[in-house]
């Protein structure tokens, strides 16, 4: 049986924290920023968690569990 290999473009654009949480950017920040206000061009900068519903089939897909 071949080992599964993980997934190149998902793992470009996420994390998983020490805790097993997945870290990711948030979506809307690519452009067009001049037409939202500066709370929620601050506020995109941050990075989120993802919630656990998604959580195990992207480590499934990284191969972390």
């Amino acid at each position: 049986m071949p080992k599964q290999k993980t997934h190149k473009g998902l793992a470009k654009r996420v994390k998983v924290t020490a805790s097993g949480k997945i870290k990711a950017r948030k979506s809307f920040a690519g452009h067009l920023m001049s037409c939202k206000n500066a709370k929620k061009r601050r506020n995109l900068r941050q990075s989120m968690t993802l919630s656990s519903s998604v959580t195990g089939r992207i480590k499934a897909l990284l191969g972390k569990g």
